[in-house]
């Protein structure tokens, strides 16, 4: 009976140690004001070799932000795999005005992204994912368990969606084309939507583009603070190109993903984000409204 515990014992926390969680909480900044505690985060970014492309100050969340960056091991390993994988390159790192710092846990993100294709990009992640711990600290992993084995096939429950599922928003006779209009749409505000970041790597026809979803009753002011805007570092959304197809992530996967702790009746709390959402990165890639 002792040996059947102990083994018991043993194959639970070995699943234990298998699952993995979204974020990751680093050492603390001088904090009191958000726009000076991102600074100090890029700061200490920049000094370790990493490239500040975007700044994130969602609208209604105003303590709360994100600075998003780039490795070069890390996007040129996700440009040699290709197509959707360049979804992955973008780095965000949360910041809250008291100075508190979280940063995307990156195995748990790319395991999800990439998929059947994680362990090509297995050495580059392990390396980045060190930097980061090593420039902002390597507290407490937080934001709700996922086994690995599930984030290659994540989805929230039964009925609900997958990664590439319902995820293609328009498509262009080329990849400039799509650039541009996305671009373009950005630059106009459209769908109450704005650039965070663009990231172009125009040799292999991929882009991803970090957006803000500002609309005020039904952006990020609203639903990610209604299910805990301490999951700054999943924000911003994206939109991504491959070739010359827009495609941006359902709200039932992404939000999911970001905020996998969430219950059924928090998500019946925003149930029309998902749509709102979907929308909202429909005009960013040009289709028109109905």
């Amino acid at each position: 009976m002792k040996k059947t515990l102990i083994g018991l014992s043993l194959a639970l926390l070995s699943l234990a140690a298998q699952a993995l969680q979204p974020y990751v909480a680093g050492d603390k900044v001088a904090g009191g004001d958000l726009k000076a505690a991102m600074s100090a985060a890029e700061q200490k970014l920049t000094a370790a070799g990493f490239t500040v492309v975007g700044r994130h100050l969602p609208k209604g969340l105003p303590q709360y932000g994100s600075v998003v960056v780039t490795d070069a091991g890390l996007s040129s390993a996700m440009s040699a795999i290709g197509g959707s994988a360049v979804i992955g390159a973008p780095i965000r790192v949360g910041v809250k005005a008291d100075g508190t710092v979280s940063y995307e846990n990156l195995e748990y993100w790319e395991r999800a992204y990439l998929r059947k294709d994680y362990a090509k990009a297995e050495g580059a992640v392990k390396a980045t994912s060190a930097k980061l711990e090593k420039t902002l600290g390597a507290g407490k992993p937080f934001g709700g368990d996922v086994s690995e084995g599930s984030l290659a096939k994540y989805h929230y429950m039964m009925g609900m969606e997958y990664f590439d599922e319902r995820s293609d928003l328009k498509e262009y006779p080329n990849f400039d084309a799509a650039v541009k209009a996305v671009e373009a749409n950005l630059a106009k505000g459209v769908a109450n939507t704005s650039k965070v970041y663009g990231l172009v790597m125009a040799d292999k026809k991929l882009a991803v583009f970090g957006v803000s979803l500002d609309d005020p009753d039904t952006g990020e002011g609203w639903w990610a603070k209604k299910i805990g805007p301490d999951h700054i570092a999943g924000l911003p959304w994206e939109v991504y190109v491959v070739d010359g197809k827009v495609f941006g992530l359902f709200g039932r996967y992404r939000t999911a993903l970001a905020w996998p702790e969430l219950s059924m009746g928090q998500f019946m709390g925003i149930s029309n984000h998902p749509d709102t959402t979907k929308k909202m990165l429909e005009a960013v890639a040009g289709v028109e409204s109905k």
